[in-house]
């Protein structure tokens, strides 16, 4: 889904950047298209007036975060969609962002989407990614085939 969709059918949204700058892009489009969002970074002083404003006003369907400034503490139980824009390297912190629309309260399904372009850098986090998963799945439930196959770089890029 398409978050032109998502706000077409009158859904309310997460969207989460590593990049303010991103972000900042985001935010002019929607300004010159009228479209209303709250807005969080680590630059936001009134964190919890942000919040507020997309939990309750209905009209506000967009929360629009860096993902740093909002993978913790936020309960964002309104959303019913999440959007990626780009890779984290770590993806805990996805997960975490993800999260804050599964919530105590949450009533609704809540979808989540990571767009991923090909032949990208992006791309190349995302299977730096799986590759880490991957490692720490076979240590985790030992795996002795593909724990017998590690090497002293594949144990430095799952800690790294």
């Amino acid at each position: 889904m398409q978050l032109g969709e998502v706000l077409a059918e009158g859904h309310k949204a997460l969207v989460f950047s590593q990049f303010t700058s991103f972000l900042a892009l985001l935010r002019q489009q929607l300004d010159e298209d009228g479209i209303r969002y709250a807005y969080l970074d680590g630059d936001t002083r009134d964190r919890q007036g942000a919040v507020q404003e997309f939990q309750e006003d209905e009209s506000c369907k967009l929360f629009l975060i860096s993902l740093k400034a909002g993978g913790l503490g936020l309960n964002l139980t309104s959303a019913e969609y999440v959007f990626l824009l780009d890779p984290w390297w770590n993806p805990a912190v996805e997960a975490q962002a993800i999260d804050r629309a599964h919530r105590i309260g949450q009533t609704r399904r809540v979808f989540a989407y990571c767009l991923i372009a090909r032949d990208t850098v992006e791309e190349k986090v995302l299977k730096l990614q799986e590759t880490k998963r991957d490692l720490a799945d076979a240590i985790i439930n030992a795996d002795n085939s593909l724990v017998r196959g590690l090497k002293r770089e594949d144990v430095e890029m799952l800690l790294s």
